[in-house]
């Protein structure tokens, strides 16, 4: 039985590149170590409210091609991502916006909003930050950092600010408008009936096994010969797939703590409220019937915790520090001399995208594939 590809991941990026190959003719075989497709955007119908099983996820996107292509296989509602802050007693809108200025300093002009910014940031009198507290004590005071930043960035990473390279914060968005939008893009919403749905339609007509892990699945092939591929695309970590040979790349990961509250209408009145102080234990809390408008009856919650990464437990954030890219750059060269494998998605490529993102990489390399025949 020989399949043109082999695509290990089902998430959106494998999905993607195995419909298109699919639309073109190829014969695809997509592989999953866990045991449902769509990776972590993977949405699960539990109180009949489709949750984010691996955080919240809100598709947002200012490129036309991609959002056409993704209408394809979903509708989307007009969701708004407008998420909240809670630092103590106080809850403040984020982005950081004239909503979020007016409730912390009691002041309702921009203007206003500015000297108040200027005026910690010159008493402050950093001009070359050697760390991302300094970074961010330069661009957004002392009042935005102490409250909104400092803890939060602390879970994220797992180390204080003080210990943490400048670059992380390249900008903070002070937006000096009453706009709550959270993303700038021109297109923004969640696909009624949750992400799942999606990647189904788009590994419609591909065979997919799940519960597979990849070189398990391999010896298993090469042993009875009973498959064989043209190429591979590998979306894991990359790696992993080199066995490590050149050491080991960091990522952050994350733990969800899942509550069902059948009796309970609307927990926290929005999807996202976030918990920026470094003494509460996780960064945030997701209501997911609000991603769609849920009128159901009760509701569910999920508590998110940033964790240490280690071998065996799942990799969700990339540590894009000068090491880890160094490392990256030589497993990258290991890449480019293998054989027929293509290395795709946030894992393979070691970077963050954002779900657009991860769509038009996609695209690109399946282009790439047609025009190469």
């Amino acid at each position: 039985m020989h399949y043109d590809y082999l695509i290990v991941g089902a998430g959106l990026f494998g999905a993607v590149f195995a419909n298109e190959m699919r639309e073109q003719g190829k014969r695809c075989l997509v592989i999953d170590r866990r045991e449902h497709i769509a990776g972590n955007i993977y949405t699960k119908e539990v109180l009949g409210i489709h949750v984010h099983m691996y955080g919240a996820h809100i598709f947002h996107t200012s490129d036309e091609k991609v959002w056409n292509y993704m209408n394809r296989y979903a509708v989307f509602n007009r969701f708004v991502n407008a998420p909240l802050a809670v630092y103590g007693d106080e809850l403040y809108n984020l982005p950081f916006n004239m909503n979020t200025f007016s409730r912390m300093w009691g002041i309702r002009t921009p203007a206003e909003a500015k000297a108040v910014i200027g005026e910690q940031i010159e008493e402050l009198g950093i001009t070359e930050p050697k760390n991302l507290e300094e970074q961010a004590l330069s661009l957004a005071g002392r009042d935005v950092y102490e409250k909104l930043i400092r803890g939060y960035t602390e879970k994220q990473w797992g180390r204080p600010c003080s210990e943490l390279p400048a670059f992380i914060i390249n900008r903070v968005p002070l937006r000096f408008t009453y706009d709550n939008n959270y993303f700038n893009d021109l297109y923004q919403g969640i696909p009624v009936g949750g992400y799942t749905a999606v990647v189904e339609k788009l590994l419609e007509g591909t065979e997919v096994c799940t519960g597979t892990e990849y070189k398990r699945f391999m010896e298993v092939c090469r042993a009875d010969g009973n498959r064989t591929f043209g190429k591979i695309l590998y979306t894991g970590m990359i790696d992993e797939y080199f066995d490590y040979r050149l050491g080991t790349l960091e990522y952050r990961s994350l733990r969800f703590e899942q509550e069902q509250l059948p009796d309970c209408e609307d927990y926290q009145g929005n999807a996202v409220v976030n918990y920026t102080e470094r003494e509460v234990p996780y960064t945030r809390i997701i209501e997911h019937k609000h991603f769609e408008f849920g009128t159901q009856k009760g509701t569910v919650i999920t508590r998110e915790y940033p964790a240490a990464w280690k071998k065996g437990d799942e990799p969700y954030y990339p540590v894009n520090d000068e090491r880890n890219n160094r490392l990256f750059d030589a497993y990258r060269e290991l890449a480019q001399k293998e054989e027929n494998v293509l290395f795709g998605g946030r894992l393979g490529q070691y970077r963050y995208y954002d779900m657009d993102r991860v769509v038009a990489a996609a695209l690109e390399m399946a282009e790439a594939e047609k025009q190469a025949g």
